[in-house]
């Protein structure tokens, strides 16, 4: 698919542009900082998207200060008393210093324990921690697949985890592909359970249009709970760099 990209600027606000073989123009304002983005027809000049980012400034506006206002994590220094989601909930780091191999090891539902050798830099615990996430990750995500497929009666030919940018998740429905993100582990269950059945409707319409509404209100009718859940979770320290 031939696809454009620009920028313009309204009421102050960079509009990033996406020009591709598409039907009708579709306005979103992405987390963690609010960025606007426009996909329209390949035909559609800047000024049409102009005049339809200025009917939306008031919504637009809001979604960016809620953005904006979201508590975020400071920078990880990957030492023990650092706070650390998983599943929704927040764990107190405990770095214990050991000899064999590094693992980890949730204590009490309070305390995730983070064993590993002494030589082992910040950087070195956070690619030990991010790895683990994306194994519990992997193990979490097929029961819910599972269920959903047979629910709404599609399959992804493959699916995957990885650090995204702007995006929880996306679908290619040409190649029947799912990719997941990395932070999503960091969010509660039903979170991850709404964001897998978002990407499996777009199996089925690939637009968030009101057929895809329909989908979603018929089967997962709290989805609009989930996702607001899922969005007002503390955000990490980076912008978004997955």
């Amino acid at each position: 698919m031939s696809t454009k990209t620009s920028e313009i600027k309204v009421s102050g606000l960079v509009v990033h542009i996406v020009r591709k073989d598409i039907k009708n123009l579709h306005l979103g304002v992405y987390p963690p900082n609010g960025r606007v983005r426009v996909a329209v027809p390949l035909s559609v000049s800047d000024e049409a998207v102009r005049l339809a980012v200025v009917g939306k400034l008031a919504w637009i506006k809001k979604r960016r200060a809620t953005f904006l206002s979201q508590a975020r994590q400071s920078e990880r220094e990957m030492v023990s008393g650092e706070s650390h989601y998983f599943l929704g909930r927040r764990y107190r780091l405990r770095v214990v210093i050991v000899d064999g191999p590094a693992r980890i090891i949730l204590r009490n539902r309070t305390t995730l324990e983070l064993q590993v050798r002494r030589d082992i830099d910040a950087k070195g615990r956070e690619r030990i921690l991010h790895r683990w996430y994306r194994n519990q990750l992997r193990d979490l995500v097929p029961p819910l697949l599972d269920k959903w497929e047979k629910i709404l009666e599609v399959k992804p030919a493959t699916w995957g985890i990885k650090k995204m940018k702007t995006k929880w998740g996306a679908c290619n429905p040409d190649n029947h592909r799912i990719w997941l993100n990395l932070e999503l582990i960091k969010k509660p269950i039903q979170c991850i359970e709404y964001l897998i059945v978002h990407e499996l409707v777009h199996l089925i319409t690939r637009h968030h249009d009101t057929s895809f509404t329909m989908i979603l209100d018929k089967h997962l009718p709290q989805w609009r709970l989930q996702r607001d859940e899922l969005n007002a979770q503390p955000l990490a320290h980076d912008t978004w760099s997955y």
